[in-house]
């Protein structure tokens, strides 16, 4: 168990700074082949807005559209269920405020802003490695699949935790942010109504929109009123309304993007596996290694203007999100080539 200082509430470093990277590579090529986040690089397709969709406020009645829309494409048991947000972010505190103040248990490692949002709300947070650990805390968030290693929880063993949670109060939150590509029987988006659970969904990552800013809590309905009415009115822009109306609504191009994605992880596997490097997880957005030399090849790749994402606290892994373009992809292909080259080299320098 890792105790996190409560006081360590400033942002955090995440991936897909372009700013940081230049920073740290200021002679890398450019542009810059940015696969430091688990972004979707094939995005939902764009369409046309009216000018009033930034002209106007936000009709009551499309967030309601919205909140229907997601409640079918997630599961969900209705559209009282889920509250529509800009992002995801901005939820992680007022969820963590549902509960009094106690112990937070995140279990990791996982994506940080969930211990700062904590320790926002005033929990004694901290980062557990096993689930069981969990069943001590008044607030226990697990990420899954998980970020940045792909570790999944089954659906049988969060309801088990949210029983025990309940009983005493507690609340379990979780962060389904790559459910769309994950196994979704395992989602317990519509197990909320048996309380003690809230589920938060992101919009940008699965469709590749991420400047939309649009993402999902789902709860019992008395909490999703809660939530929205911390929020307040017109939270969620018109365009970032009718992107997840329509988007959410696209069932065909979700099971094609799907299939898309999968082959392009494959691809991913095999290009690390050309370098002598073994895929350790991830989902279809993104892929998980752990080498003793993930510094080496952090800096290779950064050099030819590859960003990746790396891990202060976790110096072994890295997190590779999907080129995508062919130019991407023999970009990526060639800067693994010639550090696997290196890398030989200097085993054999070694002997």
């Amino acid at each position: 168990m890792t105790l996190l200082d409560g006081r360590r509430t400033g942002t955090i470093d995440h991936g897909g700074s372009l700013e940081r990277a230049r920073a740290l590579f200021p002679k890398a090529p450019q542009p810059f082949v940015d696969l430091s986040t688990g972004i979707n690089p094939h995005s939902y397709p764009l369409f046309e807005l009216p000018a009033t969709a930034l002209s106007r406020l936000p009709e009551p009645g499309r967030a309601r559209d919205l909140a229907a829309v997601a409640a079918t494409a997630y599961g969900a048991p209705s559209a009282a269920n889920v509250v529509p947000a800009p992002g995801t972010q901005i939820l992680l505190s007022r969820i963590a405020s549902l509960v009094r103040p106690g112990r937070a248990f995140v279990l990791g490692p996982t994506y940080q802003e969930h211990a700062r949002a904590a320790a926002i709300a005033g929990h004694e947070v901290a980062e557990v490695r096993s689930f069981e650990r969990l069943f001590e805390a008044d607030l226990a968030v697990v990420v899954n699949p998980n970020n940045p290693d792909g570790r999944v929880v089954s659906r049988a063993d969060l309801l088990d935790l949210a029983t025990r949670l309940r009983a005493k109060g507690g609340l379990l939150v979780v962060d389904e942010a790559f459910m769309d590509v994950g196994p979704r029987a395992e989602s317990v988006a519509g197990d909320v109504d048996l309380g003690g659970i809230v589920v938060l969904r992101s919009f940008g990552k699965f469709f590749g929109l991420a400047g939309i800013r649009l993402g999902f809590a789902i709860a019992q309905p008395a909490i999703a009123e809660r939530l929205e009415e911390e929020l307040g009115p017109w939270a969620v822009a018109v365009p970032a309304l009718e992107y997840g109306i329509k988007a959410l609504s696209d069932t065909a191009w979700h099971t094609e993007m799907r299939a898309t994605l999968t082959k392009a992880a494959h691809r991913l596997d095999q290009a690390f596996a050309r370098a002598g490097v073994i895929v350790t997880g991830g989902t279809s957005l993104f892929r998980h290694v752990d080498i003793e030399d993930a510094a080496s090849l952090f800096a290779a790749l950064g050099r030819e203007g590859i960003l990746v994402r790396s891990f202060a606290d976790r110096p072994t892994q890295l997190r590779c999100g999907l080129p995508g373009t062919e130019v991407e992809w023999r970009r990526l292909d060639v800067a693994l080539g010639d550090w696997a080259q290196d890398r030989q080299a200097a085993k054999g320098a070694k002997r």
